[in-house]
């Protein structure tokens, strides 16, 4: 129950560094809900899983950047350039969240 409860809290962290820079470009407010709930979520699953063969610092990256894939197919087609944007953002983040986790936890 601990490890659930610090998996939330990193990803209500994690949400709110994300949305911060959509809130300053008013960006649509379901974009932003969208955002917040990927990375609230995220957290979660890369707090409770251990990948293996991967180094421990590793796993957020890659389980981030897979879980927003459809997000980056379904932008490709209306914004091309936010892709790559998105795709850096959410390596970060998630490598940022799996190194919280894995010293918080």
């Amino acid at each position: 129950m601990r490890t659930l409860l610090i998996s939330m809290i990193i990803g209500v962290v994690a949400g709110i560094v994300d949305i911060l820079p959509m809130l300053l470009q008013k960006i649509e407010k379901r974009a932003v809900v969208s955002a917040f709930l990927q990375y609230f979520f995220v957290s979660i699953i890369i707090v409770n899983i251990d990948l293996p063969r991967i180094p421990w610092w590793l796993q957020g990256g890659i389980i981030s950047l897979a879980l927003a894939s459809p997000i980056l197919v379904i932008v490709s087609g209306a914004d091309r350039k936010a892709v790559p944007i998105i795709a850096a953002m959410s390596v970060v983040l998630g490598t940022f969240i799996g190194i919280a986790g894995h010293y918080i936890k």
